[in-house]
This record gives structure tokens, sequence and C-alpha cells, in this order.
């Protein structure tokens, strides 16, 4: 029995009833892993910490999450996240719905500002849509232009067509949708009446109806036995009274349910308080066999997972590095407060004192908040000043310069200001304590790349070193393939290595030229540029940044590689050309000294002297993956990419957007890789966006290897 991977109707529908009891709580981030699955952060004021999960790649669900389930936040949150994060941080969850009986959820959020709905279509391909107030798509996974409907952004949402829903279905209606069938019950049950194989079968189970009854045979008595089996199916979903069962055989699960099923009977199961535990039990222990699989056998499954351990430890030291830099940001906040309260001393007392002056007199909190909004009204500064007034903690909100400030009306302006003074003083003694949890870290990362360095170079002496026999790695077809990756100085840059093996770096916008040329262009490094206005500034690197420079002779082949690049990634690419010329010239060429009475741009130099023209330079890019020496995404030119990459596909300039481009070769290499959670780990839609250039794309005939 094959586990399910996919949740049915009837299960979102329970799904729906059990997430309603978490409307109110407050959405604090949102997270993508990979490119499917979604994670919001939420804080219930009843339950606490709240994870909501939605998948909808391979395996389509929706449900809550144990603490203890949630993987590692994911490093640098791609635009999906970002824009999530900027559209709910702060809203309330404001309920969801199952759209008519189809597996589609749609999830609402209320902020002051915006509202916000979250659609996750758990069928077919699966999509996730971000919707604003006026349901129009803001962003989504997944493009999608057909002839019934449209998921893109800037359109209207479009919900696929409607189903039946049988657990609506009147007595007269089921009779007549089965009537119309020429099969026989179960399925048309399955497919008439939109229940799926496996609650087909248990409604005849427990209508006592054959399955395998010819519909030309069936009569009223089998009909009613099977409303009233629908009827008793329903109850349950409408009163949310479950009995939620996790079904295993032969030591791993196969089914997750709302309720028991007869069909069911055989299988072992464990029974769980509510359907979100049941689902969260079941897809955790469902991953876990996942990767039991797929991790084959032999020295490589007995291989430590150094590379997920590292990449944990680094995200830990990623998030500390924020949250020193968001203590820093913090306690520059609180002094600023303070020293705002002293620079508008005379505003800050007269609140204070008003307030405190009406609560002497037991003026209640809500007629204070009511004669300062007149104040403010007759235009008075010290009640305009006023934002908030709070009884239940006695405190006062007021906005200076944009700032807003907490007063305690117990205390006078020079006490608020210490108690602030004293605020700003804690948090910066936290954040000596993130200074050394975040040394502490380090210190395990270097340990963990030590043995990982003992335990590859034990692999190494077993290994061959026959150039001919490692090309011969067949990548696409095993089943498990290590993960080598480490982070370079230049992965920010736009980068590649050409076919004889020279670094080429470019800018990503006018900053990062400006740094390409002021630290990283060496004496005798080359640099590159294209005729039209817009393209990176490209440097052939001829010796590593840490090395001393030196004269090295650099192939033509290389150098043509290079003028590529930077013609590729220019704007002619966003323009729809599909060539124009470069120039070479040395390093000692460029400058940032203008003419007399000129000015240059930021990210703009002067070139001087003779130039080195290649013509008609073709607007190609190949992108791909490769297995050797490092696991990783590269892009460039095609002459060096699709030797260099266990598989590639060749781009010029087309019609599908970056993102949208981005997304159809994850799935390519995904189809191609036969380890598909690799491709997930070192190959996501965003990493492969950074190897993309700016503008639309199209795949080239013979799209590479």
């Amino acid at each position: 029995m094959e586990p399910k991977q996919e949740l049915s109707s009837i299960d979102l529908a329970a799904l729906v009833t059990e997430l309603g009891r978490y409307e109110g709580a407050k959405v604090d981030k949102a997270y993508l892993y990979g490119d499917d699955l979604l994670r919001l952060k939420m804080r219930d004021f009843d339950r606490g910490r709240v994870d909501l999960f939605v998948e909808v790649g391979d395996i389509k669900r929706a449900h809550t999450v144990a603490p203890e389930h949630v993987p590692d936040a994911p490093g640098r949150p791609p635009n999906f996240a970002m824009m999530l994060r900027n559209r709910l941080n702060g809203a309330d969850f404001a309920g969801v719905e199952q759209y008519e009986f189809d597996r589609i959820l749609v999830f609402k959020f209320e902020r002051g500002d915006e509202d916000t709905e979250i659609v996750a279509e758990l069928f077919g391909e699966g999509n996730i849509a971000v919707l604003d107030e006026n349901r129009e798509v803001v962003s989504s996974l997944e493009t999608v232009r057909l002839k019934s409907r449209t998921v893109a952004p800037g359109s209207q949402y479009e919900f696929p067509q409607s189903r039946i829903n049988p657990l609506d279905v009147s007595y007269e209606a089921l009779e007549h949708k089965m009537n119309e069938s020429d099969t026989d019950v179960v399925r048309t049950l399955a497919t008439q009446l939109n229940l799926g194989g496996l609650y087909a079968e248990e409604l005849c189970t427990r209508a006592g109806v054959e399955k395998t009854l010819d519909i030309a045979e069936v009569g009223e008595e089998e009909y009613r036995k099977l409303y009233d089996a629908i009827e008793r199916l329903k109850e349950p979903l409408q009163t949310g009274e479950f009995e939620p069962r996790v079904y295993e055989e032969e030591d791993r699960v196969v089914d997750v349910t709302p309720f028991p099923l007869k069909e069911y009977e055989e299988l072992d199961a464990v029974a769980f308080d509510s359907f979100n535990a049941a689902l969260d039990d079941y897809f955790y222990r469902l991953d876990l066999s996942d990767k039991a699989e797929k991790g084959g056998g032999g020295a490589e499954a007995n291989r430590p997972d150094f590379e997920e351990e590292i990449e944990k430890q680094k995200r830990i030291i990623q998030q500390q590095e924020g949250a020193i830099e968001g203590f820093d940001e913090q306690a520059q906040e609180e002094r600023k407060k303070a020293e705002l309260l002293y620079a508008n001393y005379e505003l800050a007392d007269e609140v204070l004192s008003t307030v405190r002056g009406a609560r002497d007199e037991n003026v209640p909190w809500s007629d204070i908040a009511d004669t300062l909004a007149e104040g403010a009204e007759q235009g008075i500064p010290a009640a305009q000043a006023v934002e908030d007034v709070d009884g239940s903690t006695g405190m006062v909100t007021i906005t200076i310069d944009g700032q807003r400030i907490e007063l305690d009306v117990s205390m006078g302006v020079e006490k608020n200001a210490d108690r602030i003074y004293t605020e700003a003083k804690r948090v910066e003694e936290k954040k000596e304590g993130a200074l050394e949890a975040i040394e502490n870290t380090r210190e395990k990362l270097a340990a963990l790349e030590k043995r990982r360095e003992e335990w590859e170079s034990d692999d190494d002496e077993e290994e061959t070193d026959d150039d001919e026999e490692r090309a011969d790695v067949d990548w696409l077809s095993k089943q498990s393939i290590p993960i080598r990756q480490q982070d370079m100085w230049y992965d920010r840059f736009r980068w590649f290595e050409t076919s004889d093996g020279f670094l080429v770096i470019g800018g990503r916008n006018a900053d990062q030229n400006e740094e390409i040329v002021k630290k990283y262009l060496n004496k005798h490094d080359l640099f590159f540029h294209t005729q039209a206005h817009g393209g990176p500034v490209t440097v052939l690197k001829a010796t590593g940044p840490s090395e001393p420079a030196r004269d090295v002779d650099i192939p033509e082949r290389s150098r043509e590689e290079a003028a590529q690049f930077a013609v590729a990634y220019s704007s002619i690419w966003k323009e729809g050309r599909f060539a124009d010329d470069a120039y070479m010239v040395s390093a000692d060429q460029v400058s940032k000294t203008p003419e007399s009475g000129e000015y240059v741009e930021k990210g703009s130099f002067v070139i001087r002297g003779d130039r080195t023209y290649y013509d008609d330079v073709a607007a190609e890019v190949a992108v791909g993956i490769r297995c050797e020496p490092d696991t990783r995404v590269v892009g460039g030119p095609p002459s060096a990419i699709e030797d260099d990459t266990a598989t590639s596909v060749r781009l010029q300039p087309g019609r599908y957007a970056q993102n949208d481009m981005a997304k159809m070769l994850y799935r390519k290499f995904r189809e191609r890789f036969t380890d598909q959670s690799f491709v997930r780990k070192v190959a996501s839609a965003d990493k492969i966006q950074e190897f993309l250039p700016s503008g639309g794309s199209g795949v080239v005939d013979g799209d590479g290897n």
C-alpha cells in the first residue's frame, strides 16, 4: 500500500474546522523552504506558538506543526517570503475556508493597512497565490496561464471550475448523478460525486452496498443506504468531533484520516487528540521514511551528514549576527527616545502632569483619552502628541518626530528617561551575551569542517585520481549525491569560471561595479564591458584577491568567454537583442577620474587608450548543476558551463520572466536527476535565478546537456 502524499477534500473539510480555532492569532514571520513549503509562524493568545505548514510540491498538505518537528529556518529568505513578511507581520489570522469541495484552502489575514489572502491549491502541480484585498494576485509560486483561468501577478485570481459537493447533495441530486453513470457504484461515487477512491469505497462499506455493482442494477434501496452513509460521514465534519487515526503497515505510515475508516480495520492505527496533531505525526514520519529509503547503503550511508550540520551552524551564525545587529538598532532607538524626551521636556511634562492630575481626581482613563482627543482637535500640541492611553498598564504613548515613546504616568520625565536608558543598557548586555554565543558557534563550525575534511581525506585515499574515470560518473543516475558546498568571497557578485579555470566576476548593480573596480581589479586583470550602456563591470581575474598580482598568460578562449559574459548580462538581454559588441582593456586603462568639466556617475568609469573589440558576441548563457569538485548551481557562457556540469540548459533572450524561467529550470533539473532531494538542496529556484540575466529568457533548441 503506497503512503498517502496528498490530502483529500474530506481531510481539508476536517482541517478547516480545527484551524478555525486559531482565529485571532498574530503572524510573526513567514518562511519558504525550497520552492513549495510555506511556514507561517504565529502567536495564539491561548495556545502560544503556532507553526502552520502549507506544502504544494510532491507532498500536498496543510496543518500545524509541533515545535520539535519544525526544521531550522532557511538562510537568506527568498523574495516570496520577504513579500509575505512585509504583508503579514503583525496581521491577525482571520480564518480559513475550503473553496466549495475542492482541494483549495483560502487563509485570510487582516491588518489595519491591508488585508491579505493566501490561496493554497493542493491539487495538480500545486500552487500558492497571495491576494490583496481586491483579490488581485500579488505573487504566486507558479504562474498559471490557461484558457480556463489565469494565476499571475497583477491579474484577478480565478478559481478552477466548481465541482459537486457530495456533502451538500440532496437525495434527488444523488440519484440523478448516479443514474447518469455507465459504470459501477464505487467508480461513480469517486468521480461523479467527487469523493475520490478511498471514501467512495468507505461509503459502500458503511452502506452495505456492493462496490462493483453496475449502476444499471442499482435501485432506490441502495441509493437510500448510500445517502444515509453520506449523512453519517459528514456529521463529525460539521460538529468538529473527530477521532483522528494514523494508519501503519509493516512499521511505516500509510494514511491519516480525521475519523476511523472501516476500510482500514485490518491495519494498525494510532489515535490522536486532534487532526492537526495526526497530520503532523504522519507527514513527519513519512519524511523520515523517505530519507531512510533514499539514504542507500554502504559507506556513504554511514557517512555523517556534515553538510546538513554545517549549514545548520551557518544558519545559527547568520541568525546570531542578525540578532546582534538588531540589538545595536534597538539600543540606539531606546537612547534616541530618551534624548527626545529631554529635548521635548516641557511637552512630555505637560502630558504626564495632565494625565496624573486627572487620575488624582479619579477621572476614568476613557474620559482622559476623550479629553486628550478633543484637545488634539483644538490644536493643543501636547494633546496632539498623544498616540494612545492605556489604563490597564498606566502608560501613555506619545509621538515625537515620528518616534513612539511609552511613558509611565506614575513617573516624571527624568525617571521615564532613566527607565528608557536602562532598557538601552539591558539590550547592550544582551548583545555581549550574543557575541559570546556566536564565538561558541563559530568554534563548533570550525570543528565540524575539520571533521569533514578528515573524513573526505580518508575517502580520497580510496578514490582514483584518474580524470577520465571521474568524467565517467553518471551523476544523473546516482541514487544519492554527496553535497559539498563552500561559501566563496565572490558568491554575491555575478561570476563564472572560464574553460581554462580563470575566475570572472561582474557587478549586479552600480554599487558592486564600484566595489569590483576599487577593491578587486588588480594590475594584470582584464576589464570587459559592452558597447551598450547598462552592462556589468566584468573583470577577468589573473590572480585571486589574496594572491600577489603577477603577469599571467590568459588564453584567448577565456577572453572570449568573458566578453560573452559581459554581453549576456547587460541591458541588451532585457531589450530582447541576441548579440552586441564588447571591448577589453587592461586594468591601468580604467579610471574614476573624469576629464575637466565632466562628471562620472556611480558605477561608471573612464576608459583611456586603445580597446580590443569583440564583434557580434552572442547573448547566450547556460545554467547547470556542477557535482564536482563542489555541488552548486553555476551559470555563464555555454562553452565554459556545459562541460563543467552534470547537466545544463542553454538560454537566450525570450518571453519567460526571470522567476518563471528559474522555476522551469528547477523542474527540468529535478526531472533529470534521480536524487531529487539533492536538486532541492543545491539548486532551488532562487539559487538558479541568481545566474539568470535580467529580463525575459527562452530555452535554446538543443538546450545543453
